[in-house]
């Protein structure tokens, strides 16, 4: 994939100042079938105890990331002989009362997000008192060892925004727009810094209510309106990039537009050319290797990572490599 090897190896250098975030959501009906299906079929592939795994994320509703972080960690259950407890709430307080809740189960892993890390911090220490291992996952990777968490599975929210602001400079891009969905996620923060420290252009941060799409098409079409010289709009998560694609049309704006992340939507754009790139943090991958590294703590009191988060991103997808991944979007892996 496009400049995957040079953005993972200067992530790999880079580890230790971390602190990531991704956006939200579980599914629907038809998703919620579709996983209890998959799960019904698939068969344990270890004869491990039935241990207890709860996965407690911030998402909130509507965000399709999160079903793909889900289908991630729900087959590892599988082939893990793992029971899977996943809940989430985009609000701090409810979702470390969600990591409370786990607690008085007496679960014998979490997996949890720190988006809003001060408010988790107290729910962890309840956990590391019971005894009960921690994996984080996708965003809180600074405060994760703080915390007491075996290890953090993520991207460098950091570096994936540096990747961004050389992939604008290659573009030619001068004036870009970084727009922040979701008020006090330092993980978002710290990408629109990246896409400022490697970009040679003006960005400017253009924060939208990301629970209202409406909302977020009319700020950024008022903005591409007002500025005819942005000729870039850089979305946190994918779900945004169609909207921004669509304000663009109202604006009648020439502005390329870029995401973090990477779905179904976000592909076809790619392949069609309505979208420049993505960055992907491969959330499959981080809600599985979750659960393994888990149950090989629980197995065998494996621990991967060295002290440093284990990283899954940033990798940079353009219009080439959209159709080889078609097929892995579709299906919900990508």
């Amino acid at each position: 994939m496009s400049r995957f090897s040079t953005w993972v190896g200067i992530a790999l250098a880079g580890a230790l100042s971390l602190s990531l975030a991704g956006c939200s959501s579980t599914g629907g009906k038809r998703a919620e079938d579709a996983r209890a299906a998959a799960a019904a079929q698939g068969q344990a592939a270890v004869d491990t105890p039935r241990w207890t795994f709860a996965m407690v994320t911030h998402a909130g509703d509507g965000d399709t990331f999160w079903d793909i972080v889900r289908s991630g960690a729900e087959q590892a259950a599988v082939k893990d002989n793992i029971h899977f407890l996943y809940s989430h709430d985009d609000e701090a307080q409810q979702q470390a009362q969600l990591v409370d809740a786990a607690v008085d189960k007496k679960v014998d892993g979490i997996i949890v997000t720190l988006a809003k890390p001060d408010a988790m911090k107290a729910s962890l220490a309840r956990a590391r008192a019971a005894g009960i291992p921690v994996v984080t996952v996708n965003s809180g990777s600074a405060e994760s060892k703080e915390f007491g968490a075996l290890t953090h599975i993520g991207q460098d929210e950091t570096i994936a925004g540096e990747a961004v602001g050389e992939e604008l400079n290659e573009r030619g891009r001068e004036n870009a727009l970084c727009v922040l969905h979701e008020q006090g996620n330092v993980g978002h923060e710290q990408r629109c810094d990246g896409v400022e420290k490697t970009f040679d252009g003006t960005l400017v941060r253009l924060h939208v209510n990301g629970t209202s799409m409406p909302d977020v098409q009319s700020a950024i079409e008022a903005r591409l309106q007002s500025d005819a010289g942005v000729d870039a709009v850089v979305t946190l998560g994918a779900p945004y990039a169609d909207t921004a694609v669509k304000a663009r049309e109202g604006a009648g704006s020439d502005a390329e537009i870029d995401t973090f992340d990477l779905n179904a939507k976000v592909a076809a754009g790619l392949k069609d050319g309505s979208l420049g790139f993505a960055v992907d943090q491969q959330p499959y991958l981080q809600g599985y290797e979750a659960v393994d590294l888990l149950w090989l703590y629980r197995y065998n009191a494996d621990v991967l990572g060295g002290g440093r988060p284990v990283l899954t991103g940033p990798q940079i997808i353009t219009e080439d490599d959209a159709a080889a991944l078609e097929d892995y979007t579709q299906r919900g892996t990508r």
